[in-house]
Formats: structure tokens, C-alpha cells, sequence
């Protein structure tokens, strides 16, 4: 029998699977100490903090965002244990919950610089974990990431996805989206611009590097293209393939599971669509370089990259996050600027084109979420527990939060090569 710890609300937590969630941090002293922190950073931030023992000091009036603390003493321990990863865990653990959980996040995302008080924050870097080797992107690792996330169930991701099953930024058109409908033409939108922008059209030789599951492949391939297109993910590929050859194009674009680091050759265009986050800033250099050995002379490359500023960038790149624990193992979001020193140093190509359009990714999370909560049940047949519901829900509310606060954003950004 699988041992679980004592159910919160509906969510009873699978101790064999989630261990680090059903066990709470035995430290009380450090428990007050994050208590005491907690306390300050609730009375600065715009939010209303209500407890079973009553609301506690806040920063926010009526209207504004409401942190529900159920456990209060739990979730202060696994605060002080772990810091965001404990947050994090605190919340699939049921401590804590959010009638507008995105709000809260944004809320706490737009006072992040303020969370720990000023004495203590050279002290971060010294608490913070970091990275295990093990998850380091080498091409062995690189592949471990990328199964633990994208092979975790075709049919899961078809549960919040659009039709095009496009997991990448959508490109809307003025206004909120409505439906799973409006999505779908947005993602088309956000894939012909990138395609028009590296003048892809018939007889383009075009490498994608990163294949989702197809719908760039496909599109490139009916303006009449010769699509070549990697991943690392087996399920992608399997499902990939099949959505090319139901699209008619399966004699006009290659699937195939292959590492950048492995491909050789010469294209008129690559398309790279929020790949590089996975590469790991150890990685850069060589993923730059490849793009610069790929690209034939006049040809253009089409990145699409969710991007953070440069300083966090600098001040949390070695840190081990709830994140990479728990959804993206490996992965650091670049900076604008560290894209554009790897440009300059590794390749011969030059910056021609770039949008920024990080409100649209917070738009698509928006969608993708509602998605996601209304197929709970499915998603508990395919075998997913109500902790993973938890997990994954806090992961595209925290990710949308982050592009409303203004913490990350999203670019297209395409190279040229003279």
C-alpha cells in the first residue's frame, strides 16, 4: 500500500511520489524566523493575508488579492526550508490557496525586490541550492530534461492546447481572447510571422530546431518548404509525425529526434521557438555556434524567447528553483542581452528584426489554465493526482503572473546572416 500523509481539502498527497511535499520541515526556530519575514513582506505587499486564527497584517485594502493560509505553521516551515521552492510545495501541499491565484502571484511578482529584507539579501546566494550535476544539459542530460516534461503524456497537453497543440507564446490580435478558437488563430498568427520574417516559402530549406508537436513544421511546409525538424522528445516526435502526414506533408517535412549539438548541413532558415530556455547558459556558446555553422550565407534565423532582465538573470542563474525541481529540469530564461553578446560572439549574424509581446503570452497562459482546470477529471484517468493538478495549475498561474508583473517577457527575435 502507498503511503500518503493526512488529506488537505480534496488533494491527499502520495508520500511515495511526493516526498518532499508530504513531509513538513521539522525546524520550528527557523519556522519563526520565516514567520517574521513573512510578516514584513505581507504588511509591504498589496494583498490580504486571512488565517484560521483570523487575517493578519497586510499591505492590502478591500479588492485587493487574498493569500488563504490554512496551515500557517507548515507553510512557515517549508518556507524557511526552502524558500520558493517551499512556497511552491506549500501550495501543492494544500498550506495555502488563492480565490485569484494568478492575481496573488502577480501581486508578490511586483514586490519581489522587497521580499527579504535589504541586510539579508547578500546572504541569498548562500541559501539558495543549486543546480544538480545530473541535470546539467549535456546531451545525455539534455534528454532526461526533456523527457521528464514533455514525455510526460501526449494526451495531457492535448487536454489545455489548442487545436495546432502549440506550447509556445500565442500572437493575438488586439483584445482578450475568448476561446480555445481565438487561441488557434493566434498561434497561426505568431508562426506566420515568424515564417514570413525569415522569408520562408517554396523551395526554403528550413531546419526547426524544436519540433513541438508540428504545427511550425507543418505550416512551413504547405508554403512550400523542405522542413527538416528535431526534438529530443520521443512522444513529440511520435505524435509530430503522424500530425504531418494527417497534414499532407510528410514528403516536404522531416521529424526526427536528434540533439542541435548532432545536425549538420546548410539552411536558408532555422526556426527555434522557445528552445533556447532549455539549452542552459553552460550550453550557450555551443547552441549559438550551431546556429551559425547551420545558417547558409543570406540566410536568417528565427528565435522566439522568453526572456528576464539581465541583472536577475546574473543573480539567479546558478539557483535550483521550484521550477527546475518540479516542471523545466535545467532550463534558465536568457536576458535580451546575454541573447545578443552569444550573437556577437560566437556568429557572423546580426540582429534584423524583434517584437516584444510578453502580454500575449500572459493571455495564452490565461487560456491554457481555464483549459487545464476544466479537464481535471481526464487528467485524473490519464493517471494524474491531485497533487500534480496542484503543480501544474501554480506552475501556468506563477507563469503568467510573471509576464503580468513585468518579471519575464517574450520575444521574436530574427538574425541574418550577410
Amino acid at each position: 500500500m502507498t503511503a500518503t500523509a493526512e488529506p488537505v481539502g480534496t488533494t491527499a498527497v502520495d508520500a511515495a511520489r511526493w516526498p518532499d511535499v508530504a513531509r513538513v520541515p521539522p525546524s520550528r526556530v527557523r519556522g519563526t524566523v520565516a514567520r517574521a519575514i513573512s510578516l514584513r513582506a505581507f504588511a509591504r505587499l498589496p494583498i490580504r493575508v486571512r488565517t484560521p486564527g483570523g487575517p493578519l497584517p497586510s499591505g492590502g485594502g478591500p479588492g485587493t488579492p487574498v493569500l488563504e493560509l490554512h496551515r500557517p505553521d507548515a507553510f512557515y516551515r517549508r518556507l524557511a526550508a526552502g524558500g520558493l521552492i517551499g512556497f511552491g510545495e506549500s501550495y501543492m501541499a494544500g498550506d495555502w490557496d488563492a480565490p485569484d491565484l494568478v492575481a496573488l502571484l502577480t501581486a508578490f511578482g511586483g514586490g519581489f525586490a522587497d521580499l527579504v529584507p535589504r541586510p539579508l539579501r547578500p546572504l541569498r546566494a548562500l541559501a539558495l541550492p543549486t543546480q544538480p550535476r545530473a541535470e546539467r544539459n549535456t546531451r545525455s542530460g539534455a534528454r532526461s530534461n526533456i523527457r521528464r516534461h514533455y514525455d510526460l503524456s501526449n494526451e495531457l497537453f492535448a487536454l489545455f492546447l489548442d487545436e495546432t497543440m502549440t506550447y509556445s507564446a500565442a500572437l493575438f490580435d488586439g483584445g482578450p481572447a475568448a476561446d480555445r478558437a481565438d487561441l488557434a488563430a493566434a498561434q497561426h498568427r505568431k508562426i506566420d510571422r515568424l515564417l514570413d520574417r525569415t522569408r520562408v516559402g517554396p523551395g526554403t530549406r528550413l531546419l526547426e530546431i524544436g519540433t513541438g508537436w508540428g504545427a511550425l513544421a507543418i505550416r512551413a511546409a504547405q508554403r512550400g518548404a523542405r522542413v527538416d525538424s528535431v526534438t529530443l522528445s520521443r512522444e513529440q516526435c511520435d505524435l509530430a509525425r503522424a500530425r504531418v502526414a494527417a497534414a499532407g506533408a510528410a514528403d516536404r517535412a522531416d521529424v526526427r529526434v536528434a540533439d542541435y549539438r548532432e545536425l549538420r548541413g546548410s539552411y536558408d532558415a532555422i526556426a527555434s521557438v522557445e528552445m533556447v530556455e532549455a539549452v542552459g547558459e553552460r550550453y550557450w556558446p555551443v547552441y549559438f555556434t550551431a546556429l551559425d555553422r547551420l545558417t547558409a550565407p543570406g540566410g536568417r534565423v528565427g528565435l522566439q524567447a522568453i526572456t528576464m532582465d539581465h541583472a536577475r538573470m546574473r543573480a539567479s542563474r546558478s539557483a535550483y528553483t521550484w521550477m527546475h525541481k518540479y516542471v523545466f529540469p535545467g532550463g534558465l530564461i536568457p536576458s535580451v542581452r546575454a541573447i545578443e553578446e552569444q550573437v556577437r560572439a560566437r556568429t557572423a549574424l546580426r540582429v534584423a528584426d524583434r517584437l516584444r509581446f510578453g502580454g500575449d503570452y500572459a493571455e495564452t497562459l490565461r487560456l491554457w489554465r481555464a483549459a487545464f482546470d476544466a479537464g481535471r477529471e481526464q487528467a485524473a484517468a490519464l493517471g494524474f493526482d491531485g497533487v500534480f493538478h496542484r503543480m501544474w495549475s501554480f506552475y501556468l498561474a506563477y507563469s503568467e503572473a510573471g509576464f503580468r508583473s513585468g518579471l519575464i517577457d517574450v520575444e521574436q527575435i530574427v538574425l541574418e546572416r550577410a
